[in-house]
């Protein structure tokens, strides 16, 4: 296809002939946590966390833990812990060269979400470490962010998708992750053994492996 041929957004003039937000919506970003924002975080387990790197590509990963994904330091502060992974840490290279970082806040069964946008550092240690442990695992290293932007996003994308209507959900249209994986990065590998890799009971036992 080619991509020049197609009508192309190329202005804020051209963008504002599909409309502006009213105010109430504009206004709606505060520069810190008020308490209305601090009870969605205690109870927001999904995080999705959007970095770029030094040349403006972009990497967008989830974070996840039981009860809450984020601890809030202060009204301006929230860390978020690491956990065992791949060690890819492609948004941790990438804060290493832009600190700024956008945070989208998911709660199971809620169409809102919170969104943060503010800065980040990577931490290996501090007085709030010992409060990031889950399942005895410490972790190594925490993202903390100090916040810039605050505010809650409207339902309608995960009313219109019905995300948490599990009569709509159909994860068997697509091949099990540890059939991608036959296909993409370990084909001409042992079937068995990559079925009992990805098994969910394997990753279970890894998710807060000392």
């Amino acid at each position: 296809m080619d991509l020049d041929a197609l009508p192309t957004l190329t202005s804020p003039d051209e963008l504002a002939a599909f409309g502006v937000p009213q105010p109430r919506v504009r206004d709606k970003v505060l520069p810190s946590l008020l308490p209305v924002h601090e009870q969605f975080l205690a109870v927001a387990p999904l995080v999705l966390i959007g970095t770029s790197d030094a040349e403006g590509r972009l990497d967008v990963s989830p974070k996840g833990d039981p009860d809450r994904v984020a601890h809030v330091l202060d009204q301006h502060t929230l860390v978020i812990p690491e956990r065992p992974g791949n060690r890819r840490m492609d948004g941790f290279h990438n804060l290493l060269l832009d600190p700024h970082i956008g945070l989208l806040f998911v709660v199971p069964g809620r169409g809102d979400t919170l969104r943060v946008n503010g800065t980040a550092r990577l931490v290996t240690d501090g007085p709030f470490f010992d409060d990031l442990v889950v399942g005895g695992h410490r972790p190594a290293v925490a993202t903390v962010v100090e916040i810039e932007e605050v505010f809650y996003h409207c339902p309608k994308a995960f009313m219109r998708s019905r995300a948490w209507s599990p009569e709509t959900w159909r994860p068997d249209a697509v091949p099990s992750y540890a059939d991608i994986a036959k296909l993409l990065w370990r084909a001409g590998d042992d079937p068995a053994e990559v079925d009992a890799h990805y098994a969910p009971a394997a990753y279970e036992s890894e998710l807060y492996r000392a």
